[in-house]
């Protein structure tokens, strides 16, 4: 049986650098630090991090954490994580995403622009998500976030909107959403749109469409909670429906390889490539 593990799945350059970062803390203090959330939405690399020594704490246990290490994953936090940090003399280690931290100074400015003509800044993300929390967080928790066209009635048309995107959102959802405002919009000349779409990881849905059909199956692997794996996931599964989603090796069936010659093996940009090495080892077993 051919398997094949897609080179260009994996890790985006944010988590990367936070992992890096979580790994040199770790060695550099014996394992005293601790991760505001999941470093990474992959249960098995989390896992992996804990037992070098990572602590995951969620920001109810900030008060408990007086003068030790914090780290701030690639998400991102809102301005009110580093207040309360300074309040109680935490030791933050800050590996925000570059292109989270430019989008959160975006969503900033885009803040003080719409207060000052009575708008609104509009995000097209998923509420709750951390990377959200910390962009609404930059305009005092007034801008309003909309998953698809199906939220646009949270939107007062007759008002200037600045719309914006989480980084992992589907380019053509966004470019649904923003000709949806444009055409429903009271006051065009008050719309401004902002394509904050990351590319390395909106790049990936093409390549993946093309990796995916070159397989008789493929095996997807990412965590449960990645809404980035979500996403990718379908694209693979539209482009060859024997595509099959799992956390880690454990969970693949054997009957999925029935009469299958070649095996493609892919994932989320918080899949590790070591965990995707795994899944392919027990393929070869199986």
């Amino acid at each position: 049986m051919q398997i094949e593990i897609d080179e260009k799945s994996g890790f985006c350059f944010g988590v990367v650098q936070a992992i890096t970062v979580a790994e040199e803390l770790l060695r550099e203090r014996n394992g005293a630090v601790w991760c505001l959330g999941d470093i990474v939405h992959n249960r098995m690399e989390v896992n992996r991090l804990e037992r070098m020594g990572l602590q995951t704490v969620d920001h109810a246990r900030l008060p408990e954490l007086a003068g030790r290490c914090v780290l701030i994953r690639a998400h991102g936090e809102p301005p009110s994580t580093y207040a309360l940090a300074k309040r109680y003399g935490i030791e933050l280690a800050d590996a925000t995403c570059p292109v989270v931290a430019r989008l959160q100074e975006r969503v900033r400015q885009a803040g003080e622009a719409m207060k000052a003509v009575g708008g609104q800044v509009v995000i097209l993300g998923k509420p709750g998500h951390a990377e959200v929390v910390g962009l609404t967080g930059q305009t005092g928790e007034t801008a309003i976030v909309i998953e698809s066209v199906n939220d646009l009635a949270k939107i007062d048309f007759s008002r200037p909107i600045c719309l914006l995107s989480q980084t992992t959102q589907s380019l053509s959802l966004f470019q649904t959403v923003r000709d949806e405002i444009l055409r429903r919009t009271k006051v065009p000349e008050g719309v401004t749109v902002h394509d904050t779409i990351c590319r390395r990881v909106s790049n990936r849905n093409p390549h993946l469409r093309q990796f995916a059909a070159r397989f008789d199956a493929v095996i997807f692997v990412c965590g449960a909670k990645s809404s980035n794996g979500k996403a990718l996931f379908e694209v693979c599964r539209e482009a060859n429906s024997r595509t099959y989603k799992v956390e880690e090796a454990s969970e693949l069936r054997g009957e999925w390889f029935a009469g299958v010659t070649s095996v493609g093996i892919c994932g989320a940009t918080s899949t590790p490539k070591w965990l995707m090495e795994q899944v392919a080892d027990a393929i070869t077993r199986l």
